[in-house]
């Protein structure tokens, strides 16, 4: 089986409160991999960063001051530019799953995993490294042309990062 994890293409990451125009550039891109990826058949899972009332008083508030993606807003749902049909999307109050990594694990016949989305260098670079941490013999990629992140240098660097630790970057 074939997975294909959306990290975090939600609204205030794309065009509100932490949007950039990389972000939007890439929306179009994720769409047609997301079709072409269940069209050959393949698992299509989304995470959505999920906030509090209360972000501001957390350590990432602290440290990212920009309320975003409050559960239940506008700004915390996955863009209706995508198709996320009924696909199982996990909330994650932090950048990384463990909960989706441990769902991952689970899964059956498990040839592949790609992930696309945002940001590069913070919920998908997470993400990456638990899977490859959890499943080391699963060839993990991530489509660089379907990731953005705060700026294309920040980007280039979390891309670096990831292949180092031999996650195939595409």
């Amino acid at each position: 089986m074939k997975l294909l994890i959306v990290i975090d293409m939600q609204n205030d990451f794309i065009d509100g409160s932490l949007g950039t125009k990389e972000a939007v550039a890439i929306v179009p891109k994720v769409a047609e991999k997301i079709s072409k990826w269940r069209a050959e058949g393949g698992m299509v899972i989304f995470t959505r960063d999920t906030h509090q009332q209360n972000y501001l008083q957390t350590q990432e508030g602290k440290n990212l001051p920009v309320v975003h993606c409050v559960e239940g807003s506008e700004g915390w749902m996955i863009s209706d530019r995508l198709d996320a049909g009924d696909a199982h999307i996990f909330n994650k109050p932090s950048f990384g799953s463990m909960e989706l990594a441990d769902f991952v694990a689970g899964l059956q016949n498990l040839e592949q995993i790609e992930l696309v989305g945002l940001c590069t260098g913070i919920c998908v670079i997470s993400n990456a490294f638990i899977l490859k941490a959890k499943l080391p013999e699963v060839p993990i990629s991530v489509d660089s042309s379907c990731c953005a992140c705060v700026t294309p240098e920040s980007h280039a660097t979390a891309l670096n990062a990831m292949k180092l630790c031999q996650i195939n970057i595409l």
